[in-house]
């Protein structure tokens, strides 16, 4: 079954000589429970494609179906809905609000759909321990590292129950260590049946994927690799 499908999904950006064909024609499905990895040089769409995949933009042309729910056929307030419920975004600028301490942060999304707080702040610190920082459930964003913002950027994705996680770089901030633990976290996390698509320079991250996706100019000129253990996928984007 498939979880996110991008179907014939373009994204223009301006018009006349400004024009800029960010994704042309890109087809893509993603199963429960599989991790695909997104690869590419610097201005090939993977951002656009995670910005469309949650939900954030809308696509010029082209469907994108989350959970059998066609976001175009949604308004605004319809895709905030259902990003709540099923996707946990990991944007690459953090996106924490500095005036909420880690947990706040973290049960912000579940309590904005509904969740009680004691419940919220219960799954904010459990998601908290998963990525290893319950040390800071009390401290401000600005009372962190980079590393640590970062590991609770990826608690507040991956609270509750969702069902698909779209990562943009998701360990950029950290080291190759501390890396490697997020790495456990959202592969367990899709063995567990959640989806993951990620967007990763990182060979070494990517080889933990199911299925590593190459986009160039907004298209995809290879999608065929496939999982065969952490260190198997040694080689860079075409």
């Amino acid at each position: 079954m498939s979880l996110l499908t991008l179907r014939d999904v373009s994204r223009d950006h301006g018009a006349g000589p400004g024009l800029v064909h960010a994704l042309r024609g890109v087809t893509l499905h993603v199963a429960a429970g599989e991790f695909v990895a997104v690869m590419g040089p610097s201005g090939s769409g993977k951002s656009t494609m995670l910005t469309l995949a949650g939900g954030l933009d809308t696509p010029t042309s082209g469907q994108v179906i989350v959970a059998g729910t066609d976001l175009g056929a949604l308004g605004r307030a319809g895709r905030s809905a259902l990003r709540r419920r099923f996707v946990g975004y990991l944007f690459q600028d953090l996106n924490l609000i500095p005036s909420l301490t880690a947990t706040e942060n973290v049960m912000l999304p579940r309590e904005l759909d509904g969740v009680r707080a004691r419940r919220a702040r219960r799954e904010a610190r459990d998601a908290l321990a998963e990525v290893g920082v319950e040390d800071l459930a009390d401290r401000f964003p600005d009372e962190m590292s980079g590393g640590q913002q970062q590991r609770v950027a990826i608690a507040r994705a991956l609270v509750g129950d969702r069902r698909l996680v779209l990562a943009d770089e998701p360990t950029g901030a950290l080291d190759s260590h501390t890396g490697e633990d997020v790495m456990r976290v959202l592969r367990a996390r899709c063995d567990a049946g959640a989806s993951c698509l990620m967007v990763t320079h990182e060979s070494r991250h990517a080889a933990w994927a199911d299925r590593v996706v190459f986009l160039r100019d907004g298209r995809i000129v290879d999608g065929t690799l496939g999982r065969s253990g952490p260190e198997a996928l040694l080689q860079e984007a075409p």
